[in-house]
Order: C-alpha cells, then structure tokens, then sequence
C-alpha cells in the first residue's frame, strides 16, 4: 500500500511594519487633502499651519518609505502590504518634493 503524505502549511501573517507603512500613506494622503481643503477655505491666508501640515506628511511619507523597506527583512511573513506601502508612500514622496521644490 502506498504512503500518503500530508502536508500542513503554516499560514503566513502579514508583516508588521508593512502595515504601518500602510497607514502612514493613509495618513499622509489625509494630511494633503486637510491641507488642500485648509488653503482653499482660507483662501492661503493660513501659510505657516499649511505648510506644516505638508512638511509633517511629507516626513510621514518618507518614514513611512523606510517602513515598508526595512519590513522585507522579516522573515515568514506575507509581503503584500510592504509592496503596496513601499510603493505608495515613495509616489507620496515624489509628489510632495515636486510640490516643495516647485514652490506651489
């Protein structure tokens, strides 16, 4: 008689800090729409709290790129949100050094 074999697999979490690298996209997304919002109803009158805000996202952004680099290095963990936080917070970034640097 032939022997069978069963094999289990563990299933795979998904890793830590890629979800925070997640959340701070999220966060920093919220924060550009906030700022946005702010500069039209206030018609740019609030410079220096406008201003902040993007900073402060734009360092969420880049921390949040960091993030989702340095979770690959975990082992046994799914990977998925560290390439869709990764990803997204380096677009964020992109997008706020272009708003930054362009001067708007």
């Amino acid at each position: 008689m032939a022997r069978r074999y069963r094999y289990a697999f563990a299933k795979k979490r998904e890793a830590s800090k890629g979800k925070w690298s997640v959340g701070l996209a999220a966060a920093s997304l919220v924060l550009f729409i906030a700022a946005v919002v702010l500069a039209l109803f206030f018609d740019g009158k609030l410079g220096g709290l406008i201003g902040g805000t993007g900073l402060f996202a734009m360092l969420l952004s880049a921390y949040g790129f960091t993030l989702g680099l340095s979770s690959f290095s975990e082992e046994n963990r799914k990977h998925r949100t560290s390439m869709v936080g990764s990803i997204l917070n380096g677009v964020i970034l992109v997008i706020w050094l272009g708003l930054f640097l362009s001067g708007v």
